[in-house]
């Protein structure tokens, strides 16, 4: 998915980039998903995808540490 993020943020496809943070989120457990707004104008969708990415991608090295720690 990462890859699949990246292809679609780098080509400029900011709302298929936003759809595949809010895959990505709904992968991770309980306790590590943010909380996503909804994306309603196709416009704000690059604001979406750059206010959310670090978040997001901080939170799926957590949940990495957390699986290799086990």
């Amino acid at each position: 998915m990462n890859l699949a993020f990246d292809s679609a943020n780098n080509l400029g496809h900011y709302i298929d980039a936003g759809r595949i943070l809010f895959q990505m989120n709904e992968e991770l457990p309980d306790d590590l998903q943010l909380f996503l707004e909804e994306i309603d104008d196709p416009g704000a969708a690059k604001s979406f995808v750059v206010k959310n990415e670090s978040a997001l991608k901080y939170a799926i090295m957590e949940y990495r540490e957390r699986l290799m720690l086990l």
